[in-house]
C-alpha cells in the first residue's frame, strides 16, 4: 500500500517508534508528496495493520463529522434570531429530544455501523480501491463523488419509497419519522435494517463503480462519506435559509424537500436530487397536489370535449 511507493529508507522504522516519529521519516525522504499525504502514509507504516487503519480512521471520522456537524444545528435551535428561517415554526426539539436521539444514534453506530465500516477495507480492496500515496487528482475526485451522489439517490428513492409501503413502514421505517418535524441529528435515526438498507446506496455505490472501472482512491471515498452526512443532516435540520444550495440549483433537495416529507408523512422520498419525485409524480406539497389536481381537471375536461 502506502509503503510500496515511499523510500526504502523508511522500510527500516522501528515498531516502537512513534506515529510522529514515522510522520518525520516520511517527510524526510519523500519530500514530494504533500503533507495531508504525508500523515496519511505515516499512519498506515505506523499502524502495520491496513484494515485496523481504515477501520479506526473511518469510524473516528464519520463519528466526528456526524457530531460535529449536527451541534451547529443544536445550537440554531437553541437561538430565537433563526426562528425566521425554521420550516416548521411552531415545532422546536427540546434539550432532552436531542440527547436522546443522539444517545440512540451512537448506539446504532457502534453496533451496526461498525462492523460494515471494519469490512469495508477488505471488500473495497478486494475489488481494486487504493488507498496508496499520492492522492488521485481534485478533478478525478469531484468527478466520482458526482457519480456517486447521482448513484445514491437512486438507490434512496426506490428503497425510500418502498419502506413506505404498509407492513414495510410499520416494520421498518415508522422509527425514522418519529419526529414529524426533524433536526440535524435525526439524519440516522433509524431501525438496524434501515441504517444498512440505506447505507447500501453510499458505500455499495463506489464498490459497484470500483469493481468496474478498478479506479478509486480511498481519500475520494472519505470525501464523498463527508460530503454525503452534510447533505443527510443538512436536509434533517429544518431549516431553509437565502443562501441554502437549493436556492441556487433548483434541483437539489435540500430541508425544504425533505421536511416536507416528515410533515407529511408521503412523497419526497430521494435523498439529494429532484428529479425521481418530479418525473414519478411522488412531489409532497400543496403545489404538488395542486398540480395533480389541475391536471386532473384538464383531463375530464377533455375526455368531455370529446
Amino acid at each position: 500500500m502506502a509503503s510500496a511507493v515511499l523510500n526504502a529508507t523508511v522500510a527500516g522504522l522501528s515498531s516502537t517508534d512513534t506515529y510522529f516519529t514515522v510522520l518525520e521519516e516520511v517527510s524526510k525522504y519523500n519530500v514530494q508528496l504533500s503533507y495531508p499525504e504525508k500523515l496519511w502514509a505515516a499512519w498506515y507504516l505506523w499502524m502495520q495493520n491496513d484494515t485496523l487503519a481504515t477501520g479506526l480512521m473511518s469510524f473516528f471520522m464519520h463519528e466526528i463529522v456526524y457530531f460535529g456537524r449536527s451541534l451547529p444545528w443544536m445550537i440554531i435551535d437553541a437561538l430565537p434570531m433563526f426562528n425566521k428561517y425554521k420550516l416548521q415554526k411552531e415545532k422546536r426539539p427540546s434539550w432532552r429530544e436531542q440527547f436522546e436521539c443522539a444517545g440512540l444514534v451512537l448506539l446504532s453506530h457502534c453496533t451496526v455501523e461498525l462492523p460494515q465500516i471494519w469490512l469495508f477495507h477488505p471488500i473495497a480492496t478486494y475489488f481494486g480501491l487504493d488507498y496508496g500515496v499520492p492522492f488521485p487528482p481534485l478533478w478525478k475526485m469531484a468527478l466520482h463523488i458526482c457519480i456517486f451522489f447521482i448513484m445514491e439517490d437512486a438507490w434512496h428513492y426506490w428503497n425510500h419509497r418502498a419502506l413506505h409501503y404498509g407492513p414495510l413502514y410499520k416494520a421498518i421505517h415508522k422509527i425514522h419519522h418519529t419526529y414529524s418535524a426533524p433536526f440535524g441529528l435525526t439524519a440516522e435515526y433509524a431501525s438496524p435494517i434501515e441504517v444498512m438498507l440505506l447505507g447500501i446506496g453510499t458505500v455499495g455505490s463506489p464498490i459497484l463503480w470500483v469493481s468496474i472501472t478498478k479506479d478509486l482512491h480511498l481519500a475520494t471515498m472519505y470525501v464523498w462519506i463527508v460530503l454525503r452526512l452534510f447533505q443527510a443532516i443538512d436536509a434533517h435540520s429544518g431549516y431553509d435559509f437565502p443562501f441554502s444550495l437549493r436556492h441556487f440549483l433548483p434541483f437539489w433537495c435540500g430541508a425544504e424537500h425533505h421536511d416536507l416529507h416528515h410533515e407529511r408523512f408521503i412523497g419526497n422520498y430521494a435523498s439529494s436530487f429532484r428529479w425521481w419525485d418530479y418525473c414519478l409524480d411522488t412531489e409532497a406539497g400543496e403545489e404538488a397536489a395542486k398540480a395533480r389536481r389541475d391536471k386532473k381537471l384538464a383531463a375530464i375536461k377533455a375526455k368531455k370535449a370529446q
